[in-house]
C-alpha cells in the first residue's frame, strides 16, 4: 500500500457536506468545473427524472438554439407528411408539380399555419384539412407561448457571472505557504455585494475507504463588494488539514477542494451562487498568480484583464518556504 500523509485526528471533519462518507460509492470528482454535481441518477424512467424546463434554462445558448431549430423543422415536417397524405381536393392554391414540389408546397403551408402568418395562396378546402390546420394553429400558439417563457427565463435567470482560475496554487504566503485560487466577476454591470466563500477539502482514507471533509479556514471569507478579482487564501499552518501534504499525498488520497461562492447581485436584486472544484491534478505547487489589474494611462481608472485570471508562474524551490511538503515540516511520524 502506498504511504501518504494522514491528517491529524485533532482536526474536526465536516460531516454535513451531503456527499456521504463511503469511498466505494463515489466516482470521480464531487463538483464539476462548471459547478454542477457529478451525479447521474438511475432507476426511474427518463421522463420522470429529467426536468425539461431546467435543461432548457441551463444548456448552452448554441445548444438551445439547435434544439429550437430541430423542434421547429420536425413538427412542421410531421404536419406536412400528414397534409401530403390527404387528397389533393382538400387544398386550394397548390401549384402543380412533382411529388417533391407538392411536399414543399404543403411544408411551407404548414409553417404559415404553425406561425399564424397565412399568406393566403394555399388554404384548406375540406373538413380533414381544416381540422388538421386548426390543430396545428393551436399547437403553434402553445409552442410559441412556451418558447417565449423559456427564452425569458434564460434571459432573466439570476446567475453569478463568475470565472474561476483554472488551477489552485500552493504559493508562499507570509512566512508559510497557502492554498490559493482566484475568481472575478466578469460582467461590467454585475458587481456582487456581501460576498462570502466556503472552501472544503476532501480526501479518501486508504485504510478505512472513507471520505473525510474539512472546512478550510480562509485569510478572508467575506468581502463587502467584488468590483475586481479576489484571491482566496487558505493559510497552511499547523492547524490546516493540508499541513505536510506533498503532491504524492494529494494523488494518493484523491484530494479535491470544492468551493461555494455566494453574494447579492443588485441587477437581479437576488442572491446568486456559484460552485467549482479543484482536484489533486489541478493544484500546482510552487507557483504564484500573475497580476491581472493595473491603473489606466491617465490614472483615472483601474483595468482588470480577465484573460489573465489563470496565468501563473513557477517559483524557485528554495524561495518557496517549502521543503518536501506543504508547511515546511517533517511529517514522517504521520505516515502510514
Amino acid at each position: 500500500m502506498a504511504t501518504y500523509k494522514k491528517i491529524s485526528s485533532n482536526l474536526k471533519s465536516n460531516a454535513d457536506t451531503g456527499f456521504g462518507t463511503s469511498a466505494d460509492t463515489q466516482g470521480g470528482r464531487f463538483i464539476n468545473k462548471d459547478g454542477s454535481y457529478n451525479v447521474i441518477k438511475r432507476g426511474i424512467p427518463f421522463y420522470e427524472r429529467i426536468s425539461f424546463f431546467y435543461k432548457m434554462l441551463t444548456m448552452p445558448a448554441w445548444n438551445f438554439l439547435l434544439y429550437l431549430v430541430i423542434f421547429y423543422a420536425s413538427i412542421n415536417f410531421l404536419f406536412a407528411v400528414v397534409y401530403v397524405s390527404l387528397p389533393d381536393t382538400e387544398f386550394k392554391g397548390v401549384l402543380p408539380g412533382n411529388f417533391i414540389h407538392h411536399f414543399f408546397e404543403l411544408f411551407f403551408f404548414s409553417i404559415q399555419t404553425f406561425t399564424t402568418v397565412g399568406y393566403g395562396r394555399i388554404n384548406p378546402d375540406g373538413y380533414a384539412a381544416g381540422a388538421l390546420a386548426s390543430a396545428e394553429a393551436l399547437t403553434g400558439l402553445s409552442s410559441f407561448a412556451l418558447i417565449t417563457g423559456i427564452m425569458y427565463g434564460r434571459f432573466s435567470r439570476p446567475r453569478a457571472y463568475l470565472r474561476f482560475s483554472k488551477h489552485a496554487l500552493i504559493a508562499p504566503y507570509r512566512d508559510i505557504t497557502g492554498l490559493m485560487f482566484r475568481f472575478v466577476s466578469y460582467k461590467e454591470n454585475h458587481t456582487l455585494s456581501n460576498v462570502d466563500v466556503i472552501v472544503t477539502f476532501g480526501i479518501t482514507e486508504a485504510d478505512t475507504k472513507q471520505f473525510r471533509f474539512y472546512t478550510l479556514p480562509l485569510e478572508r471569507n467575506r468581502i463587502d463588494s467584488l468590483p475586481m478579482n479576489w484571491t482566496i487564501v487558505h493559510p497552511i499552518d499547523e492547524d490546516s488539514p493540508l499541513y505536510g501534504f506533498t503532491e504524492e499525498d494529494l494523488l494518493a488520497t484523491d484530494a479535491e477542494v470544492y468551493v461555494l461562492v455566494r453574494g447579492f447581485d443588485d441587477i437581479f436584486s437576488n442572491t446568486v451562487l456559484q460552485r467549482t472544484s479543484y482536484r489533486f491534478n489541478e493544484i500546482i505547487f510552487n507557483a504564484k498568480f500573475d497580476k491581472m489589474f493595473y491603473e489606466s494611462d491617465d490614472d483615472t481608472t483601474t483595468i482588470v484583464e480577465v484573460n489573465k485570471l489563470s496565468n501563473y508562474k513557477k517559483i524557485n524551490e528554495q524561495n518557496s518556504n517549502r521543503e518536501s511538503s506543504i508547511g515546511n515540516r517533517e511529517n514522517s511520524e504521520l505516515k502510514t
